[in-house]
């Protein structure tokens, strides 16, 4: 039998990454996918030989036989084999476990990272191949093992005390955590009151209202508490005249955002887009391997996974060209960012492949959130080499009686990056004030109306996936790599619950909480955990063996466990009692935790099975027939609210939450669709074919 030996075989991940890559490389070259991962540890067990100093015991996942088989079969047939997975310590991981499996000569197999699919980048790879770094590989193993041990020791006393199918990660409980200590801070806030006094003010000349605002007394900043004290002074400026003391002219620069990181472009889409964690990875992924253009297969975006936002000599010149000829000279600034200490820099931040391919030119070849998160991708980078926005800025301060008053404002005299992108906060904003009118010193202003505003301190706000990734990196919690699988964990195992885009951890989610901080303190403690992923960047960088980490470790946690599970032996977390009564037996009914949530369940089992769905309602009664409205979910896991007479006797169903007094307008309302609870049939049109015959 003749068998056709290829010069290069080349193996990556996935499939959309094979077909990009293929039509850089001519000749007998032969590009395949490994589909992700084809060794890992075993799901029935530990898979850690703790006796034999932490072996991992790695078996080929299941589902892979033939895959493995068509590999084994291409690396025997090829003279050469590049192992082009991702370049970052999960790819090197994957690269040695498939140089494993081939079971090649060392000298056969090499390995090559690009972290861009072009051209110019592949070619270059291929020229410049090198060993498996085998320290980024011991750092995957590292927290790979670390993981396994904490999930698989400490999840079995979650399965004893709460429920089974519960888990416990080492990232993961620090985020839950997180959250539930952020919702205790707003459980525990008491609003305090406050007062603002605002006046507009006009000036004659220019004919131009105003406002400024009480800032203190006799050059002594004043803080108001209570409207008693409000009345006071309003009472004292009642017949005041309006003195400009002083004006202070400048000028303020604000300075754009560096190009996106991982965490930076996942908090953005977050904001601007809407798109949850996953949803962005996913966009990402697809936009790195490569979208269908007239051209072929093409890698749009550099590599997605990267804390670094330092960009190469070549990108930074084809952003300077882009942007002179498209916004001119004035527009350009050469900048450099300063990367996080902790950042492993690696690879570029997060930029377009090809800059030449703008969002719109070929947006009708991308789907709607592969436009979108490109379009941010690609903004974002070129803001990030554009001038600064210059506003002008003018600051008075004004005299009414012994009392102080300050007025701000400002313009925008240069667009610089703001022509192009402006970062999102979470923060509120306050709307940008306009430039002031032409005012001198010693000018009196007219007053107009006084404002006395009181408000409330507010609780610090919950977490979003965008903020809680934020903090998650100013702790030095997790990587990159980490925060997508991390939220989407704790979200699936009902540990905490979205209620809009906020984050709020479920009663079950305070129980495990609980449960771990009494017993489990390092586990969720943040400087431990941020001292982990410290160790493990010393592996990566060869400074740190991988198992002297595990060693250290191991044996004080294992002796935790031990002491932990003595002392709960006999310890029987009591259900809440609810006070409902089973309509079978007569118990009262108790709380569980399933699979969709928090239900009422019969102390009586397995004598008695009987269980209730929990009906969660609002105070605000239905805006239309005045009923109890129910809150319910959607399969999607969104909130909405109904009646308790629907479908009956009242139609009310809505998103949104009711508000006391408010009118129900069905016509103005926005449709609900409960999924999955009804099809909803579309009339599809049809088209009768028209037949000519031709006459001979």
């Amino acid at each position: 039998m003749l068998v056709i030996m290829a010069d290069k075989l080349i193996i990556v991940e996935s499939p959309a990454k094979a077909n990009t890559i293929k039509k850089f490389l001519g000749g007998s070259t032969k590009v395949v996918a490994s589909m992700g991962h084809i060794r890992d540890l075993p799901k029935s067990k530990l898979g850690i030989d703790v006796e034999h100093d932490f072996e991992p015991e790695y078996i080929n996942i299941r589902g892979k036989g033939d895959l493995i088989k068509s590999l084994k079969k291409d690396a025997k047939s090829a003279k050469k084999i590049y192992l082009a997975t991702d370049p970052d310590r999960e790819g090197e991981a994957i690269a040695w476990h498939l140089a494993h499996i081939l079971e090649e000569d060392e000298g056969k197999i090499t390995r090559v990272t690009f972290n861009e699919i072009t051209k110019g980048a592949v070619q270059k790879a291929i020229k410049e191949p090198r060993n498996i770094d085998i320290n980024l590989v011991d750092a995957q193993q590292a927290r790979r093992v670390l993981d396994r041990i904490v999930g698989y020791k400490i999840s079995p006393v979650l399965w004893k005390k709460v429920k089974r199918g519960l888990s416990a990660g080492r990232v993961q409980s620090v985020a839950v955590k997180l959250i539930v200590d952020r919702e205790e801070e707003i459980e525990k806030f008491i609003p305090e009151e406050y007062w603002n006094i605002y006046v507009n003010l006009l000036d004659e000349k220019s004919k131009k209202e105003f406002e400024a605002h009480l800032f203190g007394k006799e050059g002594k900043k004043i803080e108001l508490h209570s409207k008693e004290e409000v009345d006071k002074i309003l009472k004292e400026i009642e017949d005041a005249k309006y003195i400009v003391k002083d004006i202070k002219k400048g000028e303020k620069k604000r300075t754009p955002a560096p190009p996106f990181t991982t965490s930076t472009m996942q908090q953005e889409a977050s904001r601007k887009l809407n798109f949850t964690l996953k949803r962005t990875m996913s966009v990402a992924q697809g936009l790195y391997e490569g979208i269908k253009l007239p051209q072929g297969h093409t890698g749009l975006i550099t590599y997605m996974r990267t804390d670094s936002t330092r960009i190469s000599e070549e990108a930074r010149a084809i952003a300077k060209e882009e942007i002179i000829k498209t916004y001119g000279e004035k527009y350009y600034e050469n900048r450099y960012y300063r990367t996080n200490k902790d950042a492993q820099d690696a690879h570029e931040a997060i930029r377009p492949a090809h800059i030449e391919l703008t969002p719109d030119e070929i947006k009708e070849y991308l789907s709607p959130e592969q436009y979108k998160l490109y379009k941010l991708i690609y903004n974002r980078f070129l803001a990030s080499q554009m001038s600064a926005a210059i506003f002008d800025t003018m600051q008075v301060s004004i005299k009414a009686n012994n009392y102080d008053f300050k007025a701000n404002g400002q313009s925008l005299r240069f667009q610089g990056f703001m022509a192009l992108y402006v970062e999102g906060t979470d923060e509120k904003q306050e709307e940008e004030k306009g430039m002031l009118p032409p005012l001198e010193e010693n000018q009196e202003v007219k007053k107009q109306k006084i404002n006395p505003k009181q408000s409330f301190t507010e609780p610090p706000p919950r977490y979003t996936e965008a903020s809680l990734v934020k903090a998650l990196e100013e702790k030095g919690i997790g990587r990159p790599s980490t925060y997508s699988p991390t939220i989407t964990t704790i979200l699936d195992r009902y540990y905490i619950q979205k209620e809009q885009k906020q984050l709020v951890p479920t009663e079950l989610g305070k129980v495990v909480n609980k449960l771990l901080i009494e017993n489990f303190t390092d586990i969720v403690n943040e400087t431990f955990t941020a001292d982990i992923e410290t160790k493990f960047d010393k592996v990566s960088e060869g400074n740190e063996k991988w198992k002297n980490v595990i060693r250290e470790f191991y044996a004080p946690f294992i002796q935790e466990v031990e002491k932990v599970e003595k002392e709960l032996e006999h310890v029987e977390l009591q259900d809440e009692v609810s006070d409902v009564i089973c309509d079978k037996c007569g118990r009262q009914m108790v709380y569980k935790y399933g699979r969709f949530g928090k239900f009422l369940a019969c102390p009586g089992f397995p004598e008695c099975k009987n269980t209730k769905a929990i009906i969660e309602t609002i105070e605000v009664p239905c805006p239309n027939c005045g009923g109890v409205v129910q809150v319910k979910k959607s399969k999607r896991g969104r909130k909405f609210y109904v009646c308790e007479n629907n479908p009956e006797k009242c139609n009310y169903i809505s998103w949104n939450k009711p508000k006391l007094g408010e009118k129900w307008n069905p016509e103005e309302q926005e449709k609900v669709e409960i999924e999955g609870s009804k099809k909803v049939s579309k009339k599809t049109k049809t088209t009768k074919k028209k037949t000519t015959s031709k006459k001979k």
